[in-house]
């Protein structure tokens, strides 16, 4: 295990593509750590702790090319936000689970605990990016430095970060920014934070400078909509018709969102992220 253990602060600015997944520097940990039941998303149930069939002995997917038509959609929609390289290259110094097995059970509770740390360092760096946003530059700095640090503990230390708090603490933040940012709109905005808008008919709704926190858009026809300047974090687009949809200026929009949902080439996208394969 690596000695470089110590909650030391970081440099600020955590970069977007350190929060990026890559699967060749992790030791497959979303296939092991996590558990999944036989649904839409998943062909058979697995039990946390055990690995997936299809994981090779490089902690590659052996199937990786045909998931969606496998039956595991679920896989190229989740994404880890860069925390399985860092557990696997610096919490536990490059040592894998399988040459380290006493190190096992101690990596797979903490990659969860990284994982959401890193999808909040995500946001954070989002919203220092947005001028708008500017206001709460400073102490999303220091959320950003705070968040880093957490990261950066021992296995034992990590597993015990209360989370939950955390990310209220930073929550608080996010939402003061998300504020800011959509107050540049001038219009009559939509307020839909944890909506259910299942299977809704938006096509070429103007949902600019909207409030979609947490909204059930699984299913929804957007086709055509206009989300500019609309908060997302944590919107369910399951599925969700965004054919021609502008999601440009929309921001706390991440990539799992976009796998989850069906676009196409019309489809207008931020620049930080990537039109999915499948779209």
């Amino acid at each position: 295990m690596s000695e470089n253990h110590e909650a030391v602060a970081p440099a600020p600015g955590a970069t977007r593509l350190a929060l990026v997944s890559d699967c060749g520097d992790c030791f497959g940990l979303c296939c092991v750590a996590l558990a999944y039941a036989a649904s839409a998303d998943f062909a058979i149930d697995k039990p946390a702790g055990k690995p997936c069939p299809s994981l090779q002995r490089d902690f590659r997917c052996g199937i990786h090319q045909k998931l969606r038509t496998s039956g595991f959609q679920g896989c190229t929609v989740y994404d880890c936000f860069g925390a399985g390289q860092k557990v696997s290259q610096h919490t536990f110094g490059g040592r894998d689970w399988r040459a380290a097995p006493e190190s096992a059970a101690s990596m797979f509770e903490v990659f969860p605990v990284m994982r959401q740390l890193h999808e909040l360092l995500w946001y954070v760096t989002e919203a220092l990016a947005l001028p708008r946003a500017r206001p709460v530059h400073a102490e999303l700095d220091a959320a950003l430095r705070e968040t880093e640090a957490f990261t950066l503990l021992a296995p034992e230390a990590l597993g015990d970060v209360d989370v939950p708090a955390h990310r209220d603490k930073v929550n608080k933040l996010l939402l003061k920014a998300s504020e800011l940012v959509r107050a540049e709109f001038k219009g009559k905005k939509k307020d839909r934070r944890g909506a259910d808008l299942m299977g809704a008919r938006l096509t070429g709704a103007d949902l600019r400078g909207a409030n979609l926190r947490g909204a059930l858009l699984i299913a929804a026809d957007l086709r055509g909509a206009d989300l500019r300047l609309a908060d997302l974090i944590g919107a369910d687009f399951r599925d969700a018709r965004l054919s021609g949809a502008d999601l440009t200026e929309a921001f706390f929009l991440t990539q799992s969102q976009l796998n989850a949902a069906q676009g196409d080439a019309t489809t207008r996208i931020p620049q930080s992220l990537v039109r999915p394969a499948h779209w």
